[in-house]
């Protein structure tokens, strides 16, 4: 076997171990691709209409979405019935202006716990 062969299968090799790793370790766990309110938004209260996309399938019963509040105060969120699995939604109230974070916990189909936090602002 010619050097520039085994040169090119090893890094085949190579290549075909970092694919096994890096790919399913990618899989594994939720990602949040969308958001709303998004991160860093500014919005209008009192009434929020909180909704977030996954790029995998979400255990709604298992999944978890808290509001946290400027003075750090926490509300848990009854998560809305699910139109599509891959999004969670949820309906809040704030009591007025400042700076929010929505705290999420998401259970993936594969078994994968994944959390977040959202910040944004209520003017």
């Amino acid at each position: 076997m010619r050097k520039d062969e085994r040169h090119r299968r090893t890094w085949a090799i190579l290549a075909s171990l970092v694919l096994l790793i890096v790919v399913p370790s990618a899989l594994a766990h939720a990602i949040l691709m969308e958001s709303n309110p998004s991160s860093g938004s500014l919005v209008a209260g009192p009434h929020l209409l909180i909704s977030l996309r996954f790029n995998v399938r979400i255990d709604q019963p298992r999944s978890r979405l808290n509001l946290i509040g400027p003075d750090n105060s926490e509300q848990s969120l009854t998560i809305g019935k699910q139109t599509s699995a891959d999004i969670l939604t949820a309906q809040a109230t704030v009591p007025g202006a400042g700076q929010y974070r929505i705290r999420w916990q998401v259970l993936a189909s594969d078994g994968h716990v994944t959390a977040g936090e959202i910040p944004f602002t209520v003017k």
